[in-house]
């Protein structure tokens, strides 16, 4: 926002006494830093940057109160006594909440133009006067006060004026020449004949003040900040007024600006006054903001007595309570910001300056907080894969109902995961798969030429509840493409569901998840993090010492049904034999051939013994008999 030091120094005279080096460095002291400087109509005119938060700033008076407060000086009276109110010239009606208080004047135009001290200073402010009184009376006083005012030709007014919603596809056209379609959330100013104004926003091209308009009818109102950035943003029509309504305009001022504006009408253009009133009222104040001692010291880092503080806040207009162990403040009407103690702490420390805050770190109350198992466990897990080869994803928690209903289960219904006000429809539902988004990454990879991809995230995923999205964390993994090739000895192929399969065993589950097709050569599953094994639970096999001894080897050849699960075989061999002694057992041959009998294949099974001893002929015999025994018990037989 652009502040000319000259109107500055009108509001708070002991500016006048700064330089502009001075005052720059003064502002930026207060929280407000000066992004550049120009000069414009024979004065300097910073460029000062202000967060979103401080509306009340927004205006020479604003900034003067920080001014003001830091320096402890006085701010300038404001000049013009109130205007005495009569009965209303013009009916006005107040069927919103949304606009509480509305004051307004009616005036006769003289034959006066703007003078040239107003347009120099509007022309310095980068706003072209418009040689229009009325129009030019308002900008002025917005650049000056901060609150938004509007004038209307009241001879092209018919009726009442009212304040309410706009009715679903009535239409205004605005200053800016475009016809806006409204919706019944929009907040309008109207007549007899329908909108003339988008409240807060911007006026009408119908009401508009024109060289030709004789009478104008006043508006200085005070609109909530809320309707008046939703119908801003909507409109996609940001200007001067919606920025400071919608941030928060100071109520008190609605009367103050109507009586300034006023008295620039009757001293630029000769305008005389046919009468002013108010509808509505002021809207209730906030309640005070307790700020402990405690709380402050806290913050500060230092101990600080609350007669400092109350009198810092006093600067900024609060009206402070000095008790016992607290503050009882009351903002002033214009700082919509200062809501909760911490506000009002970070105020005193702003005015004491920030150079006074010492540079000293805050004491360790305990030891550190260890880990959650949680995420312990989600670490782990991402590092096993990692090893394995994947690559880790991150991808967007909002998706599709396309993409979602492609692979959430079926019982999760999207109704309790959809977004009320999403983005755009394609991330309009929470997501209840891993697998929509981990398959549109692989295919992309595909696309670029990649020969194999292997992808994983570990990520929330949600469940329809009654009592909203149930959020769980979830293991997803596509793997696809091909394998090997490189050389003779890894001859390539494609992947498998098998290949999964052993990836989920490697992981530590009891039994393979199901995995699905995903099209395109890509497989993948998902499942809950919370039905792997917990971190600390090692998913790589303990370090057993290498044996001095040799080891026994033995084969075992089986003939076995075609529909034999392997796994379930070697599991019941395995669990017959001596755990400490058992080396490895698995399958290394599998042949199956017309001579054998049908139905059946064979299987040649390889067991391998070691011991810190040397192992006997007659116990290796032993634990094979052990072995063959237990693997018919499942059908196999001893092939001869």
């Amino acid at each position: 926002m652009w502040i000319e030091r000259k109107a500055l120094a009108a509001e708070i005279p002991a500016a006048a006494a700064l330089d502009t080096r001075q005052l720059c460095e003064l502002l930026a002291a207060l929280g407000f830093p000066v992004d550049g400087v120009a000069s414009r109509e024979g004065a300097d005119v910073l460029d000062v940057d202000i967060t979103a938060n401080r509306g009340d700033a927004m205006s020479h008076r604003g900034m003067a109160r920080e001014v003001a407060a830091k320096l402890q000086q006085p701010l300038a009276p404001l000049a013009p006594a109130p205007l005495a109110e009569g009965a209303p010239r013009v009916e006005v009606r107040l069927e919103s909440p949304a606009c509480p208080l509305y004051a307004t004047a009616l005036l006769s135009l003289g034959a006066g133009g703007t003078p040239p001290e107003p347009q120099a200073l509007l022309r310095a402010l980068e706003s072209s006067p418009k040689g229009l009184p009325a129009v030019d009376a308002s900008n002025e006083l917005l650049h000056r006060y901060g609150h938004p005012t509007h004038a209307f030709d009241a001879d092209r007014i018919q009726g009442a004026v009212t304040v309410r919603w706009a009715k679903g596809g009535e239409t205004l056209v605005t200053l800016d020449g475009v016809t806006r379609t409204l919706t019944p959330q929009d907040l309008v100013i109207a007549d007899e004949t329908g909108p003339i104004a988008l409240a807060g926003v911007m006026g009408g091209d119908g009401t508009k003040v024109t060289g030709a308009t004789r009478r104008v009818l006043l508006e200085s109102a005070w609109f909530d900040p809320k309707t008046v950035r939703a119908t801003a943003r909507r409109h996609s029509l940001h200007t001067d007024a919606s920025h400071r309504f919608g941030r928060g305009a100071d109520p008190a001022m609605a009367t103050v600006a109507r009586d300034l504006l006023v008295e620039r009408l009757q001293a630029w253009a000769g305008a005389s006054l046919e009468g002013a009133w108010t509808a509505g009222s002021l809207p209730a104040p906030a309640g005070s903001v307790s700020l402990p001692e405690a709380l402050l010291s806290r913050v500060a880092g230092e101990p600080l007595q609350l007669g400092e503080a109350a009198e810092a806040l006093r600067r900024l207009g609060c009206r402070v309570e000095v008790r016992p162990e607290a503050l009882a403040v009351q903002p002033p009407s214009w700082r919509h910001d200062l809501t909760i103690p911490e506000d009002l702490a970070e105020e005193v420390l702003r005015l004491r300056g920030y150079e006074a805050i010492q540079s000293v770190l805050p004491p360790l109350e305990g030891p550190p907080q260890p880990l959650a198992p949680g995420y312990l466990q989600r670490q782990a897990l991402a590092r096993r894969l990692a090893h394995l080869g994947f690559h880790q994803t991150v991808t967007y928690g909002f998706i599709s109902p396309e993409a979602d209903a492609a692979y959430a289960a079926p019982d999760n219904a999207p109704g309790g995961r959809t977004l009320v006000n999403p983005l755009g429809q394609e991330y309009s539902v929470l997501r209840g798969t891993l697998l929509s988004s981990l398959r549109a990454a692989a295919e992309q990879n595909l696309r670029q030429g990649a020969r194999e991809i292997r992808l994983f995230e570990v990520a929330p995923t949600y469940t329809s509840g009654p009592g909203g999205p149930v959020e769980c964390f979830t293991l997803g993994l596509v793997w696809g493409g091909t394998l090997g090739g490189e050389d003779y000895l890894s001859p390539a192929r494609r992947v498998q569901e098998a290949d999964l399969s052993g990836i989920a065993l490697d992981l530590g589950l009891a039994s393979a998840p199901e995995v699905r097709s995903l099209g395109e050569g890509l497989f993948g599953f998902e499942l809950p993090v919370s039905a792997l094994p917990p971190a600390g639970a090692r998913i790589i096999p303990a370090f057993r010492p290498f044996s001095r001894f040799p080891a026994v080897e033995r084969d075992l050849s089986l003939l076995v049904e075609l529909g034999q699960s392997y796994e379930t075989l070697a599991s019941a061999m395995r669990a017959a034999l001596p755990q400490d002694l058992l080396q490895d057992l698995r399958c290394v041959d599998v042949f199956r051939h017309k001579s054998l009998p049908a139905g059946s294949q064979a299987w040649l099974m390889r067991l391998r013994f070691q011991a810190d001893r040397t192992l006997v002929g007659s116990e290796v015999d032993g634990w094979m008999a052990s072995a063959l025994a237990a693997a018919e018990s499942l059908g196999a037989k001893l092939r001869a």
